[in-house]
């Protein structure tokens, strides 16, 4: 482990299994930090505010989980990739009393975290070392009212998550009324995205997609945020909050997301690959 010393503070550098991890602290504030991964941003913690979120595709994240359920209303949760636990952080202190299981493969970035930005006592958020699809298969049937997914190597998704039947392993062990958010990154001309929205759409009745507009015209690369569930969702409520974001998005529905694939067929295991790499422009 490393300590470079940052504005007054030290940051922490340290070797995980997925390449160099930093711990950047947040000049303004005094116990928040940002994590970094080969160099791309993954998330924020503000350990005095768990319930801030700074990444806009986080933000998207949190709306999606404050329409799971009624407000306060403890959540069965499940994360698959754990970064700095930010969204469990997150459901932690929104809706105390949640049981939530984080499934991450990168043991070493897991001790890293826990070691430099420690989980409230009273959180029941219980980290599970291992892959997210073999994690998720292990999980009982309807066992969980909300599964968030932002699965990252080297800041591409593996292509084993990408597919109609990771997807159907996700339905499986949601709640019949459950939701599913993840964050999904693509870039000019779209072709991964707009397939993986083809593929959620060959799983789940209801889905929506938020993200920058200009994600959503193919004029730069970025998150968007896919939203799905068994049962209608609160599509009013998640455009408005998105909309209302600092960094405003558009949220997409029914035929609009309908036409998105634009012919893009949906994935399967036989023929997935790993979301494509950000340009390096992109984290400068």
């Amino acid at each position: 482990m490393a300590r470079q010393r940052t504005r007054g503070r030290d940051a922490v550098v340290e070797e995980v299994d997925g390449g160099v991890a930093e711990l950047r602290p947040d000049p303004e504030r005094a116990r928040a930090w940002t994590l970094l991964v080969g160099g791309a941003p993954q998330s924020y913690v503000d350990l005095d505010d768990p319930a801030r979120l700074t990444f806009e595709y986080q933000r998207r994240l949190g709306h999606a989980a404050d329409l799971a359920a009624p407000p306060g209303r403890p959540l069965r949760a499940v994360h698959l990739g754990g970064g700095a636990l930010t969204m469990a952080r997150y459901i932690a202190a929104t809706r105390p009393r949640s049981a939530q299981q984080v499934v991450e493969i990168d043991a070493r970035l897991t001790a890293l975290v826990r070691r430099e930005l420690p989980l409230p006592e009273q959180a029941r958020i219980r980290v599970r070392g291992g892959d997210a699809r073999a994690g998720l298969a292990k999980l009982a049937d309807a066992s969980a009212d909300l599964v968030i997914a932002d699965v990252f190597r080297v800041a591409r998704t593996p292509a084993h998550l990408t597919s109609v039947e990771f997807l159907t392993e996700v339905r499986r062990v949601l709640d019949p009324a459950g939701t599913y958010a993840a964050n999904l990154a693509d870039g000019p001309p779209l072709r991964h995205l707009r397939a993986q929205i083809a593929t959620a759409l060959e799983v789940f009745p209801e889905a929506c997609l938020i993200a920058d507009p200009a994600v959503l015209r193919g004029k730069r690369f970025g998150n968007a945020v896919l939203v799905a569930s068994g049962a209608p969702l609160p599509v009013a409520e998640l455009t408005r909050r998105a909309a209302s974001d600092p960094q405003p998005a558009r949220t997409l529905h029914g035929a609009d997301l309908a036409a998105f694939p634009g012919g893009a067929r949906p994935v399967t295991d036989a023929h997935a690959v790993e979301s494509p790499a950000p340009p390096p422009s992109v984290f400068k």
